[in-house]
């Protein structure tokens, strides 16, 4: 017998964890090698996870629906067709009795809206570690329901990995319906570490409410992270574009009919974005407690917005070493396969600088949100003509129409400070206004 393991891959350097959205095979099905196997959810990315090695689908473990930690056994392969047919096999496991609830759990009663500070029952794993991810994070679903019953998960110690704390550890603490004493004038305070979003809204008649989608609630908590661990400021800059629109011009039909692909503006900023990178390191950087970390290679994630809704950000790995051609070709692979669910954990990992084009929707400017692990994030606006004041050779100003976008930096100003991020936008606009007929 040769049993190969199945794990929860990690899909981005901040994921703790991932949702089992569907499994694709069945129990006693062959399986190929690379085949899809099933269909995964977290905060970056909904995506089909192939199959480790060919064999037969011996075990699931985890169920469709269920949200486990990286690297967990969601199921098992037999490679051994004889050994295989000789063996049960086996669907996802019953769920287990609920743990007996930790005695230092603390609950504010929905009818009692008080303050209560939960002591933590375990010494607390360092900041940033995995076990601290995994059980201060814990899954949407806990969070919520924590969040909406006054639970501080934070300071609890659940039953599952590194004492993350399972619906079943909520369920059967909530179902003992602990209270405690009123505080005088504390009608307005939540427990510590539990966001206050006030009373939650109730539907009108004639309302429609629509749950949301495992991919919006798992953004909506990536997001909500992202504004609390960077210090954001944004800047916007307008940049002239009538340079690079001409060499497209001059060079799209031979560009496209040698690579077999359309020429946007796009791999043009790519590869102005790249040049200043390496001359701004500070801007493709990762914060580590007290510490900066430059990287050495710049990866660019490029964010994809999904039908009928959701946010993908792909990357494209060593992008500095790619031509225009080349980031063409990878941009254009990465959009397709993110849009069919055909990503690997490999194509969202490790960022290093983050590009939104909100601008193909028509949108002037925007203020993007820093993506966990990386130190600024830069928005494209709309492409479009515009009158602008030309100072000619002589000294006299003329009206002309120019093709312009205005480019927004939202960067982290624990390590950045405005006048480093000026510089870089001021340099990378100076880049597109003088690129060279050659290209960049």
């Amino acid at each position: 017998m040769a049993r190969i393991d199945v794990i929860m891959p990690q899909m981005g350097e901040s994921i703790a964890e991932g949702t089992v959205s569907r499994w694709l095979k069945k129990v006693g099905d062959n399986v190929k090698r690379d085949e899809p196997l099933f269909e995964i959810s977290t905060d970056k990315v909904d995506a089909e996870i192939p199959s480790p090695s060919a064999g037969i689908l011996l075990e699931i473990l985890i169920g469709e629906g269920q949200t486990v930690a990286i690297q967990t056994v969601v199921a098992r392969l037999e490679t051994d067709a004889a050994a295989a047919a000789a063996l049960p096999v086996a669907a996802p496991s019953a769920p287990t009795a609920a743990p007996a609830v930790p005695a230092a759990m603390s609950v504010v009663a929905p009818s009692a809206p008080v303050a209560a500070t939960v002591a933590p029952v375990a010494p607390s794993a360092p900041a940033g570690s995995f076990e601290e991810r995994v059980r201060t994070k814990s899954s949407p679903l806990v969070r919520k329901m924590a969040a909406e019953h006054g639970v501080e998960i934070a300071g609890m110690s659940g039953s599952g990995i590194a004492g993350r704390v399972t619906r079943k550890d909520l369920d059967a603490f909530l179902a003992a319906k602990p209270t405690v004493a009123p505080v005088p004038g504390a009608s307005m305070l939540v427990p510590a570490g539990v966001e206050h979003r006030g009373p939650l809204p109730t539907p009108w008649a004639g309302d429609i409410v629509e749950p949301m989608s495992k991919i919006r609630k798992l953004t909506s908590d990536h997001m909500s992270l992202a504004i609390k661990v960077a210090t954001h400021v944004t800047s916007f800059f307008e940049i002239d574009l009538t340079r690079v629109a001409r060499i497209r011009a001059a060079m799209r039909k031979e560009f496209e009919a040698q690579s077999g692909q359309k020429l946007t503006y796009l791999p043009f900023i790519l590869q102005a974005v790249c040049t200043q990178l390496k001359r701004h390191p500070s801007l493709n950087a990762a914060v580590a407690g007290n510490d900066v970390i430059l990287r050495k290679s710049i990866n660019l994630g490029i964010a994809v917005a999904l039908e009928p809704t959701g946010l993908i950000v792909p990357v494209l790995k060593h992008a500095d070493e790619l031509s225009l051609s080349g980031l063409t070709r990878g941009t254009n692979d990465l959009a397709t396969r993110a849009r069919s669910k055909k990503l690997s954990p490999t194509d969202v990992q490790d960022s290093t600088f983050t590009i939104t084009n909100p601008g193909v929707f028509g949108s002037l400017f925007g203020t993007p949100i820093i993506p966990v692990g990386t130190t600024a994030i830069l928005g494209l606006g709309a492409i479009e003509k515009r009158a602008k004041v030309i100072t000619g050779p002589d000294g006299e100003d003329t009206l002309a129409i120019r093709t312009c976008a205005y480019f927004s930096l939202s960067f982290d100003h624990r390590v950045i400070d405005g006048a480093d991020a000026d510089r870089f936008m001021a340099d990378l606009k100076k880049t597109l206004e003088s690129v060279p007929e050659t290209g960049l």
